[in-house]
């Protein structure tokens, strides 16, 4: 019953308005039920508040407080059990709230795909040479994308909202399925239906705090990349090019060249290599191009940049200006 409670005291803290006027109402109603539902409910009051002021424990005294009545402690005692409580009384409400309910690891090595159904519904799809993690908490579902790419088809839950981290800025799901890409020089966010919230990273890599509002809003068809520091303008995409991968098709829109090679070289097994002219750098490249075959990529790309291909036997292709 104290969990009950705790629940329904962390919804009235940590959700949105509506969800937190919900949670009080409903809080209220169980609480009137029974003088039992009531002593559980002041004792996980309690034990919310007791880490309430956690960040001022160094700088601040712990004041004195009176002990609760014999009558509170021993229908809290008969509630959750001598020892249970302790623990609790140990720990605080806000601990509890921040314990993870579920966990994951997510790898894929070169050439390799994932697909993966969360518990809630929630749908992965990892590209090539992605890390990152899952964790999901009482009120918040978190992802944290390392490097790589995934796509997100996002079950919605109003009272647990989904969000991605990256080093270059971060994503919360207003209802959508979208990709993320992180890599060394950014992020790209990318949707195919609903919407995101997205904010730029900051420069000492901290997480961005998704209390406020977007620094961008994206709807389906849209696209926005992010340096780190600032996001760009948002970019018209086609839909169905999201994760496209997973169809066996890479697609480019005015993709710069380095970049575009990169996302090859996560699925071939000889890697293309760029050769040392900057101007190669500043090559952009638009299409779509099936995986399955890279050679009649390479054999058509002289016909879409000024560049021409240096075949060396038994290693890598290299891309030279002609």
């Amino acid at each position: 019953m104290i969990e009950h409670a705790l629940l329904l005291i962390g919804r009235t803290h940590k959700g949105q308005p509506e969800t937190a006027r919900a949670a009080q109402t409903e809080l209220a109603a169980w609480r009137d039920r029974s003088a039992t539902h009531a002593d559980a409910v002041r004792a996980a009051q309690q034990l919310w508040e007791a880490t309430d002021g956690s960040a001022l424990v160094n700088s601040v005294p712990v004041p004195r407080s009176p002990a609760p009545t014999n009558l509170t402690r021993r229908r809290v005692v008969g509630l959750l059990g001598a020892s249970g409580l302790a623990a609790l009384l140990a720990a605080g409400g806000g601990w509890y709230w921040q314990q993870p309910v579920y966990t994951l690891s997510l790898a894929t090595g070169h050439s390799q795909m994932l697909e993966r159904t969360l518990p809630d519904g929630t749908q992965l799809s990892l590209a090539a040479r992605t890390q990152g993690s899952i964790v999901y908490y009482r009120d918040r579902r978190e992802v944290r994308l390392v490097d790589g790419e995934i796509r997100f088809q996002v079950t919605p839950d109003a009272e647990r909202p989904f969000s991605v981290a990256t080093d270059w800025g971060r994503v919360r799901v207003l209802g959508t399925t979208f990709s993320v890409r992180a890599r060394e020089n950014g992020m790209r966010v990318a949707v195919s239906e609903g919407r995101v919230g997205v904010w730029p990273g900051r420069a000492d890599r901290m997480l961005v705090d998704l209390a406020g509002e977007p620094a961008a809003v994206l709807q389906g068809g849209e696209a926005i990349e992010s340096d780190g520091q600032r996001l760009g303008p948002p970019m018209a995409i086609q839909p169905d090019s999201v994760g496209a991968w997973r169809h066996g098709w890479l697609v480019f829109d005015n993709t710069p060249l380095p970049e575009a090679l990169a996302r090859w070289n996560d699925y071939l097994q000889r890697p293309v290599r760029l050769g040392g002219s900057a101007e190669l750098n500043m090559l952009r490249l638009s299409g779509s191009f099936p995986l399955r075959n890279p050679q009649a990529f390479l054999a058509g790309l002289p016909d879409i940049l000024p560049v021409r291909i240096v075949q060396i036997p038994g290693g890598a292709a290299t891309i030279e200006m002609r």
